[in-house]
């Protein structure tokens, strides 16, 4: 699967398109020089959070994958500074919510609480999400006027969007993600306009 392709599917899973998408197409760096500090603990978090999101089943999880690896290059290479900011503090919180909600941080949950807190979650964020988007249109408009559109930089997304994206490109960019969770097809591979889909098997990639 190209990577244009891949962060068009992951727009459409997260209802909001790929952060720092720009960057990670062309291969590179934010000119802003950012001092961002990922710990151990950050990390194993990112990853536990990264397999709720996709847990290991019959094929790899993104534990496997070592997901957050990725998204802690990606925030720091690709992200805005307002949205590298966003997505430390989404860390933090990240425990708060755990605490408000189980009495406990994230790693002390049970698989099924922490898919609990992920779904709420994830609909706190698609209602922020909106509410950015809202409060971005009229900066839009009056840039697209002045045909200075390609200056426009959104609002930062909720951290949960954030975490599911990379979580997403991470895993299904990743080995363990291509060869084993979807179908390796390797390239050019072989044309079959007539090839019989069975419901339930994993998709092609290359």
């Amino acid at each position: 699967m190209e990577r244009r392709e891949l962060l068009k599917i992951i727009a459409t899973f997260t209802g909001a398109a790929m952060i720092g998408g720009d960057l990670i197409l062309s291969g590179c760096k934010s000119e802003v020089s950012t001092d961002l500090t990922f710990s151990a603990k950050n990390l194993t978090l990112l990853n536990e959070i990264g397999e709720t999101i996709l847990p290991k089943s019959d094929t790899p999880g993104a534990k496997d994958a070592n997901v957050a690896e990725v998204m802690k290059t990606v925030v720091t290479d690709c992200y805005t500074p307002e949205s590298q900011a966003a997505f430390m503090q989404g860390i933090a919180q990240m425990d708060k919510e755990s605490q408000k909600k189980f009495s406990k941080d994230f790693m002390s949950c049970t698989p099924e609480q922490r898919t609990e807190l992920l779904l709420a979650l994830e609909e706190e964020a698609k209602t922020y999400n909106e509410a950015q988007n809202k409060k971005d249109d009229p900066r839009r408009e009056a840039l697209k006027k002045e045909d200075k559109e390609f200056n426009f930089v959104s609002s930062p997304k909720h951290y949960y969007t954030m975490m599911k994206q990379l979580t997403l490109l991470a895993f299904f960019s990743s080995e363990e993600g291509m060869t084993k969770a979807l179908r390796y097809l390797p390239i050019p591979g072989k044309y079959d306009g007539a090839y019989k889909y069975v419901k339930g098997e994993k998709a092609f990639c290359s």
